[in-house]
């Protein structure tokens, strides 16, 4: 990507309201069969419009065919028994009940990547695509048959780094890992974590990315980040780590957020997806509270490694909201950018 602060999003997008219920996490689809392979691709086209209509520069599917970032995934491996459930606590958070390891995990046949091949045939743009990452996909699932969550973990990595090289090979230029597991389980972040996660992105030759955020803007994460304090430095435990790691880019959440913005300069030298759009709020940003995030990142990162995108997902959104959102995003973006030229044309 050859753009100035080039914008994109940090995952999911609402879907169509013909597709799945609105404003929901697990929406169950409202079509079937061959309506429902139709109706998919079909959302893939209206969220790539939109996203190009709001001037976002880097594009990804909005996860329009998943109905969650973690467990879509995980459907389409062998050994995860979904009839088989345990109520376990999500990232020391939440209680939920998931499907049951219950043999050998495997993936027989790619999940994503028709889909990414489909996006990749709809725009000229640059890509990016999410998968689930190691440790957050163990935290999803309860174990009864390896009973380690290094070993699942490392087992999974395996298969994403296979998903991954097809993602790759189908056309799709930045592959990121989801790893909101990664601000809770800081022992394991750095004792495995980190190591899962390089095994996930072994011989790709695309750029890679992590995501790292304090979550859905749902109740649960909003609760939880309520008993976070004045200062959220989470980061602080996994960047020096994720430094020196083959991460090409690491995706934080810094608007209307708790984060030391200096925390970045822990990752001085890696790109860095700058979260400037609050997913937790109905309030939609003003182009100058972008550019203000924004300009207050250029203070630990080069501004050609400044990757403008939102804190999280916005699945739960409204879309209208999500879709004035990321214009807000592209605008604040545009802001920066133009200064930054000016700034460089008068040196």
């Amino acid at each position: 990507m050859t753009r100035l602060l080039p914008t994109s999003t940090a995952g999911s997008l609402p879907k169509p309201s013909w597709l799945a219920a609105p404003e929901q996490l697990w929406s169950p689809w409202k079509l079937q069969g061959e309506e429902l392979v139709a109706g998919r691709q079909d959302a893939l086209r209206v969220t790539l419009a939109e996203q190009d209509r709001a001037g976002i520069d880097i594009v990804s599917d909005g996860e329009q065919t998943r109905q969650h970032f973690v467990t879509t995934f995980i459907e389409h491996l062998d050994g995860v028994d979904f009839a088989q459930r345990e109520t376990v606590k999500i990232r020391n958070r939440y209680d939920a009940s998931v499907p049951t390891v219950v043999g050998p995990v495997s993936r027989e046949t790619p999940v994503f990547v028709e889909d990414a091949r489909f996006l990749r045939a709809q725009t000229e743009k640059p890509i990016k695509w999410a998968l689930p990452g190691p440790m957050t996909m163990v935290d999803t699932l309860y174990d009864a048959h390896y009973k380690s969550r290094e070993k699942l973990a490392w087992e999974f990595a395996a298969i994403l780094n296979r998903e991954a090289r097809e993602l790759e090979a189908a056309g799709v230029d930045i592959v990121q890992f989801d790893e909101p597991a990664f601000n809770v389980f800081f022992d394991e972040v750095n004792d495995w974590g980190i190591a899962a996660l390089e095994r996930a992105i072994e011989g790709l030759k695309c750029e890679t990315a992590v995501h790292i955020c304090y979550g859905y803007g749902i109740k649960a994460n909003t609760d939880w980040k309520k008993t976070l304090g004045s200062q959220w430095r989470e980061y602080e435990h996994t960047f020096p780590r994720l430094m020196a790691s083959g991460i090409d880019m690491v995706s934080l959440e810094c608007h209307n957020s708790h984060v030391p913005l200096e925390l970045i300069e822990l990752l001085r030298g890696k790109k860095v997806m700058i979260g400037a759009i609050d997913v937790a709020s109905s309030a939609i940003e003003t182009p100058e509270e972008v550019a203000s995030t924004l300009r207050k990142a250029l203070q630990f990162v080069e501004a050609e490694k400044l990757y403008p995108c939102t804190n999280c997902g916005m699945a739960p959104l409204p879309r209208d909201l999500a879709r004035r959102k990321l214009a807000a995003l592209s605008a604040g973006a545009a802001i920066v950018r133009g200064e930054l030229s000016l700034a460089l044309a008068a040196e």
